[in-house]
């Protein structure tokens, strides 16, 4: 364990904001002592989200997941990026047509928030972690962005871990390859875009400085609560190894081999 500040910082923490992915589980292995830490959040009278990048899956699907892994979840402790960027989508282009290149579980969610879905002449260009990509969606998003559409991405990740070291292309590889096709950079809504802090911050009325981001990336996990003000833990569960801490200008508050670890010290 190494740690650049004091135990108390982390002690007085309120809420913790748990990445998922390379921080909890790693596809559907469950590390040891992962549940166990959790409960501890709630025994310690602790907050806690599931605060993930992953836009695949609707908030629905992560309340079952989560809670089929052994996890203690409600809705209430459940956000996503998709979620964050439907309220983006609900604040900034009300009534604008947006072209998706996403998962149909992440469009159900938008059609039941009430955004407007097209496949000709969109306003917005939003691309999630799409599992079910296709070279039409490629096609038709190159169109709309050189024509002018509005570039939004629910999240910056260019891979997805998974077991035995393997990874899935993610949202951000699908924006590169729209990128290098139209000049257009997206704007990106999940971590580290402070903006899914401060909601969840106004929420539950906890300061930032109060709040703990716990996860296994440091340009996400990391970088969010670098962005918000926030108490930054990183886990070398998943994606970050010791050469990349090493070489990375992006330096987390505390490191944990894992959240057993990280346990243990709260404890």
């Amino acid at each position: 364990m190494i740690m650049s500040t004091g135990l108390l910082e982390l002690s007085a923490c309120r809420l913790f904001l748990l990445d998922m992915d390379g921080t909890l589980y790693l596809g559907d292995d469950v590390f040891d002592g992962a549940v166990d830490f959790v409960n501890l959040l709630a025994e310690k009278s602790k907050k806690y989200i599931y605060l993930t990048n992953n836009s695949s899956r609707a908030g629905d699907d992560y309340v079952n997941r989560l809670r089929n892994l052994g996890f203690p979840c409600e809705k209430e402790n459940v956000f996503t990026s998709s979620m964050a960027a439907i309220r983006y989508l609900r604040e900034n282009y009300a009534g604008k047509k947006v072209f998706t290149v996403c998962t149909t579980a992440f469009e159900e969610e938008l059609k039941r928030s009430g955004i407007t879905l097209c496949k000709d002449n969109a306003d917005v260009v939003l691309v999630g972690f799409d599992t079910e990509l296709t070279y039409e969606k490629l096609d038709r998003a190159v169109h709309f962005l050189r024509h002018g559409a509005a570039f939004i991405a629910a999240n910056p990740d260019l891979v997805c871990p998974m077991p035995k070291g393997e990874v899935l292309p993610d949202c951000g590889s699908i924006c590169a390859l729209l990128t290098a096709s139209t000049g257009r950079e997206p704007f990106y809504i999940g971590k580290p875009n402070r903006s899914m802090v401060d909601i969840i911050s106004s929420m539950h009325g906890i300061p930032n400085s109060q709040i703990a981001c716990v996860g296994d990336r440091l340009y996400t996990d990391i970088l969010v609560a670098k962005n918000a003000g926030a108490v930054s833990v990183l886990v070398m569960s998943g994606e970050t190894d010791g050469r990349m801490l090493e070489a990375s200008g992006i330096k987390p508050d505390f490191v944990f081999e894992n959240v057993h670890e990280l346990g243990r010290a709260i404890k």
